[in-house]
C-alpha cells in the first residue's frame, strides 16, 4: 500500500497516510476539521540506476549458467573485437565517430 502525503491549506497541518489505491482521498483535516486536506505531489521513494538488464541475467533459470558469460576472460575477449572495429567505423563517418549518434 502506498503512503500519501497530505497537507491542510487552512492550518498547515501535514500528515503521511497509508492508504489503499482504491481508498477515497481524505478531505477533512484531523487537526482543525476544515475541508481543505489535500494530497501533495511527492517524489518517488526509489531510483532506477544502471544500464538495465543484460541478455545473460537469469537466463536458463540458475545463477550458475550466467556466471561464465560475465567472467573477466569472456568480457575481455568480447571487448577486443569492438575496439578494433571502432577506428574503422570512425573513419567512415562524416563526423569522425565522435558525436553521440555513433
Amino acid at each position: 500500500m502506498p503512503i500519501y502525503a497530505y497537507r491542510c491549506s487552512t492550518c498547515g497541518h501535514a500528515k503521511d497516510v497509508l492508504q489503499k489505491l482504491s481508498d477515497a482521498p481524505l478531505s477533512t483535516c484531523p487537526a482543525c476539521g476544515a475541508e481543505s486536506f489535500s494530497k501533495q505531489v511527492t517524489a518517488a521513494g526509489f531510483q532506477l540506476k544502471g544500464s538495465g538488464w543484460y541478455a545473460t541475467d537469469f537466463k536458463g533459470g540458475s545463477a550458475g549458467t550466467a556466471a561464465p558469460a560475465t567472467a573477466a576472460g569472456g568480457a575481455a575477449a568480447a571487448a577486443a573485437p569492438a575496439a578494433d572495429a571502432a577506428p574503422a567505423a570512425a573513419s567512415s563517418t562524416p563526423c569522425g565517430g565522435s558525436c553521440a549518434c555513433h
